[in-house]
């Protein structure tokens, strides 16, 4: 089985930047993707960003240029800059491997104007 272990988040003013990590451990597949999804109050759980067999990136519009995601080893982070207010959410980290579809337990971001 997968574990995973989130880290990071918080409350951020407009402007500022947080680091979201999430690191994988057990029975981690050779091909995976890893990635980051939020949700926000009363709307569907969406893709942020996700890193495929630790090379390919994909990022959601919203995001692009001003969010990172990077891996090192079975750690993924998520960085972020420039926040604001629609970036507030519940961020969950995510591991697919195989038959292996695992989400962490979440992580509040609030982002205040």
């Amino acid at each position: 089985q997968v574990q995973l272990e989130e880290s990071g988040g918080g409350l951020v003013q407009t402007g500022g930047s947080l680091r979201l990590s999430c690191a994988a451990s057990g029975r981690i597949s050779g091909m995976n993707a890893m990635g980051w999804y939020r949700q926000a109050p009363g709307k569907q759980r969406e893709l942020v960003a996700r890193i495929v067999s630790g090379r390919l990136t994909d990022y959601a519009d919203s995001v692009k240029g001003r969010f990172t995601i990077s891996r090192d080893k079975n750690t993924v982070y998520l960085q972020m800059n420039s926040l604001t207010p629609e970036d507030t959410g519940v961020y969950f980290c995510n591991y697919r491997g195989g038959l292996v579809d695992i989400w962490g337990q979440g992580t509040q971001v609030t982002v205040s104007s």
